[in-house]
């Protein structure tokens, strides 16, 4: 088996050319949970050569409904081997940098490096999401931000605009207030959904989740969620990356992408 054999098809959506141009990209997924590793392996499967991935956290029982890496028998498990073992897989011959770290302002530089092409958002904290906004949007490194996913069943609720054009999103929002409150001048494009947080089962859930050593503040309350609409937003970011990749090539993105994103 050979890169030309998996990426065969591949060759023929996107040309020679643009199978070039995606296998020389560096790209970034910040976070590797229900949204996160499905963006990551969609990034392999099309064909992006050069990968990092970043998260601190290990597998948890609890991850298995909806997570990607998450197996019955790969529990306790840091997610970025997790992530190392399921990628190389794919694709023996990519170039993946697997970074077992907690990102926040102060690990931005180390982490997110100028030499990137694109980076996927896949943080659910808003303080480090906010950081991570903030340091791409300083350097002129491409972004996509995914925002909350969790709590919601309707997948044609899923939208794609930039941040400041988001309408209902309470994490949205929240993300616009920090950032303004630091004279942040940030609009990137995002992923949300505009359907309200369904109502939820209160007490049967798992406990409050803690990051553990890398943890900032109180624990995090548990929130429901199930496989598909977060696997369907880490789907659509990696899509995103790929057809902005590929404009250097002349692809057009998708038709019914939003005027100001093409």
């Amino acid at each position: 088996m050979t890169a030309s054999d998996i990426f065969a098809r591949n060759r023929m959506f996107f040309g020679s050319k643009g199978l070039e141009r995606l296998e020389a990209a560096r790209v970034a997924v910040v976070g590797l949970g229900g949204v996160g590793a499905y963006a990551a392996e969609a990034l392999v499967r099309a064909g992006v050569g050069r990968l990092r991935v970043i998260d601190c956290d290990v597998l948890k029982a609890s991850d298995v409904n909806r997570q990607l890496l998450a197996l019955s028998t790969n529990l306790d498990t840091p997610k970025v081997e997790a992530a190392r073992a399921r990628l190389l897989a794919i694709n023996p011959g990519l170039e993946l940098d697997a970074r077992n770290a907690f990102f926040h302002s102060d690990t931005a530089e180390e982490l997110v490096t100028p030499d990137l092409d694109f980076v996927v958002d896949a943080i659910d904290s808003l303080g480090p999401k906010a950081a991570l906004i903030r340091h791409c949007v300083e350097r002129r490194i491409p972004i996509i931000s995914a925002l909350g996913a969790s709590s919601r069943t309707d997948p044609f609720a899923i939208r794609l605009t930039t941040l400041g054009r988001t309408r209902g999103c309470p994490l949205a929002r929240a993300l616009r207030r920090y950032l303004r409150v630091r004279n942040v001048a940030a609009d990137p494009p995002v992923l949300y959904s505009e359907e309200p947080a369904v109502e939820t089962h209160e007490g049967e859930g798992p406990p409050p989740e803690s990051a553990g050593a890398h943890s900032r503040g109180r624990p995090r309350r548990a929130l429901p969620s199930i496989a598909t609409l977060p696997g369907i937003v880490g789907l659509m970011a990696a899509n995103y990356v790929i057809f902005e990749l590929l404009k250097q090539n002349g692809q057009p993105p998708p038709q019914n992408r939003p005027a100001d994103l093409r």
